[in-house]
């Protein structure tokens, strides 16, 4: 299977724009062949906790007519899209979720962030269910950006039958991540790991994009490069 990990700069606050961004991605790493785009944590309204807060109407729910265009984009290339916005429970309560959108438009599964970071806990509820799903026989895991700082994540993901950790994040230039973290959690558990990232400001700083992803063995198979929006496709089995 082909998994696109994606990155692109979210303009803060304009959840419009950034499904336009995020369908266009879509579209684009499908017609490349892959059955699955990732996207970066936030992605939706780009890494804004404070704005979020003070603005209601950028919280999200599962059935949003404003994702219909990402929705329309995976029924049109056939292609599972994991897209990460901040989304209302149905308890009313607001969080970190990633929603995996199936090739054919419906609802696979969400989840919710588990490990919130700094201003996060002031604004977001933390999940408390691990975040899996399938697509063509192979058995996914989610994680979101400070969740892969505990290993005990993609422990259980492999312990669970995963072959594939998929990672939403936003990280600058200086986090060490990419060398202590995504090829770690990749070798120690033998999983292929897929890095979503972004790239422009944000709350949290300049994201540096090198989306891309790491093999079993902990080895780097594919970055995007720390510049240019668009996509890389990894081969995941």
């Amino acid at each position: 299977m082909i998994v696109a990990a994606s990155q692109f700069a979210p303009v803060a606050g304009d959840i419009y724009a950034n499904v336009r961004t995020i369908a266009g991605l879509i579209r684009a790493s499908g017609a490349d062949g892959a059955r699955l785009v990732v996207f970066a944590e936030l992605a939706v309204t780009g890494y804004e906790p404070t704005l979020i807060r003070a603005t209601p109407g950028l919280v999200l729910t599962e059935n949003d007519a404003r994702l219909e265009p990402v929705r329309e984009a995976c029924r049109a290339v056939s292609a599972a899209a994991v897209v990460n916005a901040p989304m209302y429970t149905a308890q009313g309560r607001t969080t970190i979720t990633s929603l995996v959108i199936a090739p054919d438009g419906r609802l696979l599964t969400r989840y919710d962030k588990q490990h919130l970071y700094g201003i996060e806990q002031e604004v977001f509820a933390a999940g408390s269910r691990d975040g899996r799903f399938e697509l063509d026989g192979t058995r996914f895991a989610l994680a979101t950006c400070y969740d892969n700082r505990f290993p005990e994540l993609a422990e259980r993901a492999a312990a669970d039958g995963c072959t594939v950790y998929l990672a939403s994040s936003v990280l600058s230039a200086d986090n060490d991540s990419f060398e202590k973290v995504y090829p770690v959690l990749a070798r120690k558990f033998g999983l292929h790991v897929v890095l979503a990232n972004a790239l422009g400001t944000s709350e949290d700083g300049v994201g540096c994009g090198s989306a891309g992803a790491w093999d079993p063995t902990g080895e780097r198979t594919a970055d995007a490069g720390t510049q240019a929006p668009g996509h890389v496709l990894a081969e995941v089995g």
